[in-house]
């Protein structure tokens, strides 16, 4: 690489620099939409009168949450007069269940609020990572479900309790898993779609409530049938279900907070460098990606030929970062480190 001291080229010739570095199309298909247009060369992948993916994806999460929170108010009041009626501890548990459900939906809320908030000096990266803390307040949330219904099936096991109204509590049932399975679908949905690892956790918590509103309805059909011990192992199987969730959830969001990343992730970023720096004289070295929030950032070293000249290592990383935002709008930001290439070694006879 030329002396960085050297006088900077002008505009006209970093334009004629990236032209030159632009891939050329492959003759055979590729699925991605390949339209390079200037960019502002320090990274930034808004384009005047668009809508910031981070901002974007806040809304859709905040939007999830509320929505979800008001259809789990809905089906935890129903599930309530039910249980003042039946007293059933398995409909407890679920009602339970809803009400910490919804009561996740606070850290969620706040978390995606925080998400849109601008970086400072002390907090540079922004506050993507309270969606990662709000995650294990949802996993605590769920442990402690687990742990109050276990409890309380095993005591209903020990002192056991007539149930009365068994066509409310079965129809409280029914309403409860129709009610969670539309706010799991929800919530899943939408956390997938904008990378929320929290979110995902939380419609696999309204999901797992769903089955746990099933083993209310056996628990119900049980009693019905003559079995009144059906309805305290009921609370014992969903305690067994909430703790898988746990572990399922557990693992998702403190890879998260551990800086971990899917290794499907690294290989489409991987796959998309390669893609980017096609055509042009770079090699890629190394990639790194972690999350943070909902948003990913990435770490790119090319090897250059030596003789590059400043201008020409520049456009590579200008265009290659022009092409990675607009083949993955959840990349946040992405660091290109363009360093020269290493001679081989002298081969010694």
């Amino acid at each position: 690489m030329p002396n960085p001291a050297s006088p900077v080229p002008n505009s006209d010739a970093i334009e004629g620099a990236i032209a030159l570095v632009t891939p050329v199309e492959p003759s055979h298909h590729h699925s991605h939409d390949h339209h390079h247009g200037h960019g502002h060369s320090h990274g930034h992948s808004h384009t005047h009168g668009a809508v910031d993916p981070e901002i974007a994806a806040s809304e859709q999460g905040l939007w999830a949450v509320k929505w979800s929170f008001v259809g789990l108010v809905i089906t935890a009041i129903a599930q309530a007069v039910v249980f003042a009626l039946s007293g059933s501890v398995a409909l407890m548990a679920d009602l339970i269940h809803n009400v910490g459900d919804a009561m996740t939906s606070v850290p969620l809320g706040v978390a995606f609020l925080l998400a849109r908030a601008k970086p400072s000096p002390r907090f540079a990266y922004g506050y993507g990572r309270a969606e990662d803390l709000a995650g294990v307040a949802i996993v605590a949330v769920i442990f402690l479900s687990a742990l109050i219904t276990g409890y309380e099936s095993i005591e209903r096991l020990r002192h056991p309790q007539p149930l009365e109204h068994l066509g409310a509590l079965a129809a409280a049932a029914v309403i409860g898993f129709i009610g969670n399975e539309v706010v799991a679908l929800f919530r899943l949905r939408v956390g997938r779609a904008i990378n929320s690892a929290a979110l995902v956790a939380d419609g696999l918590h309204a999901r797992a409530d769903g089955l746990v509103s099933l083993a209310v309805l056996v628990s119900a059909l049980g009693v019905g049938l003559g079995y009144p011990w059906a309805d305290p192992v009921m609370g014992l199987v969903i305690t067994l279900v909430l703790l898988r969730v746990v572990w399922q959830s557990t693992q998702t969001v403190f890879t998260r907070l551990l800086d971990g990343v899917e290794p499907e992730m690294v290989a489409r970023l991987r796959h998309e460098i390669e893609h980017g720096v096609e055509g042009a004289a770079a090699k890629v070295t190394q990639v790194k990606a972690r999350w943070l929030g909902h948003r990913l950032y990435g770490e790119v070293s090319l090897a250059v030929e030596p003789k590059l000249s400043v201008a020409a290592g520049d456009a590579i990383a200008s265009h290659l970062r022009i092409h990675l935002h607009q083949q993955m709008p959840y990349l946040a930001e992405v660091t290109i480190q363009v360093q020269p290439q290493a001679p081989a070694a002298a081969v010694v006879e």
